[in-house]
């Protein structure tokens, strides 16, 4: 019914909050399933980190023993080829492989050990020499110790990707509304929540957060204390140019930082490139897109400004060209950046709220929501479905991260 010229009453089945690649997966797999769904974006389908990051997949194999990392990422990787060559979207997707460069020694004896026990355990990685990385990757540069090498990575288009998962929703017969801000939410008496947006108020019985790093916002507005934390991420490209690099692209010199120095704590996520705007290290992934332009990012810093730090984008520039001479040449065409939702221990939040009645969550996914994303929401709706978590969700589960802002 209409209340007013600008707002619409709408009872919905179920109501997903967030238009990104997990927001759009889930109100897909839900309205497959037979649901009633409506989603509410407060901007554009894929406006946020959805659709800003660099569209790499960085894939390990199932392993001996699939752990939750594991099966979301493979799981993901089967659910974008089934997007793509069965259901027709081009999405851009490429099992590229993926390659991150050796640039020390101490690089090279760390992964050495690394690859050895991660092989042991089933996963699929290997150190290459740099004469074979530059005979599938031409461009590197001569004076590095060799690569990791994913042969199980990829690449798409992150844009394109949430989109297709978004109209496979609607063809199913969601409603998906943009421009809807969520402003408030109510926990009614009948166990039913009241979401009101800036273009209209809404009614479900079931509610599914699929916020990213604005989930501790839409928590409060619930009574629940939700720790994901936002975490700035930035990119720069090139214009187009004839295509010189051919797989997912990234470095080894975070990795090895990030083991030796494991730090979180309630006030600050694992595996960021600084603390108290300190640099820690430097972190580097990217790609050249199927249209030519070539994108590299890499630096994760607690921040809720989405505007690029033009020295960070220097300095990240300067890394790529450590391993990618050629670049020199071609000067920054335009920046960006987009927030992630980190949690503390890295370790996504996916599943029931027991804090009210058929609440739902998921997030947490940090830098990996493109790589993880679709599996999250498989994973979450069967949930939903079934009244029961897959068991592999045990570790994602929200019972002992979210919690009441005060006790009641």
């Amino acid at each position: 019914m209409i209340a007013d010229e600008t707002k619409i009453n709408m009872i919905a089945e179920i109501l997903i909050i967030g238009g990104g690649i997990t927001g759009t997966s889930t109100a897909y797999y839900l309205a497959q399933s037979g649901h009633e769904v409506i989603l509410l974006e407060r901007n554009e389908i894929a406006s946020e980190a959805s659709g800003l990051n660099a569209g790499t997949l960085w894939q390990t194999g199932w392993g001996t023993f699939p752990d939750l990392s594991t099966t979301l990422s493979m799981g993901s990787l089967e659910i974008l080829k089934t997007l793509q060559f069965d259901h027709g979207y081009d999405i851009e997707f490429r099992q590229s492989g993926a390659l991150k460069a050796i640039q020390t020694e101490e690089q090279l004896d760390f992964l050495q050990k690394e690859v050895k026990d991660l092989n042991s355990r089933g996963y699929t990685f290997t150190i290459i020499t740099t004469q074979d990385a530059r005979s599938i990757e031409p461009e590197l540069g001569s004076e590095l110790l060799g690569c990791l090498y994913y042969p199980l990575g990829g690449q798409a288009n992150p844009v394109k990707t949430t989109h297709a998962f978004a109209s496979e929703a609607q063809q199913n017969g969601a409603r998906i509304l943009t421009r809807h801000e969520v402003t408030s939410i109510e926990y009614l008496k009948n166990a039913s929540y009241k979401v009101v947006t800036s273009r209209g108020i809404f009614q479900t019985q079931t509610l599914v957060l699929a916020a990213g790093p604005w989930s501790r916002t839409i928590g409060f507005m619930l009574g629940l204390n939700i720790p994901v934390f936002p975490v700035r991420g930035q990119m720069w490209s090139t214009g187009p140019v004839p295509a010189r690099l051919f797989h997912a692209l990234g470095a080894v010199e975070s990795t090895l930082y990030w083991h030796n120095n494991p730090y979180s704590n309630k006030y600050s996520p694992r595996d960021l490139t600084h603390r108290d705007n300190v640099r820690l290290t430097r972190h580097l992934y990217g790609r050249q897109t199927r249209d030519g332009e070539i994108i590299f990012g890499g630096d994760r810093q607690l921040s809720n400004s989405k505007t690029p730090d033009e020295a960070g984008i220097a300095l990240n520039r300067n890394h790529v060209i450590e391993i990618f001479p050629f670049l020199r040449k071609f000067p920054i065409k335009r920046t960006w950046a987009g927030l992630m939702p980190f949690t503390s221990n890295l370790e996504p939040i996916i599943g029931k709220i027991p804090q009210h009645e058929n609440l739902y969550i998921i997030t947490g996914l940090s830098s990996s929501g493109f790589e993880q994303g679709p599996m999250s929401g498989k994973l979450l709706v069967e949930h939903i479905h079934n009244g029961k978590a897959s068991a592999i969700l045990s570790r994602a589960a929200p019972v002992e991260t979210v919690t009441y802002l005060t006790k009641i």
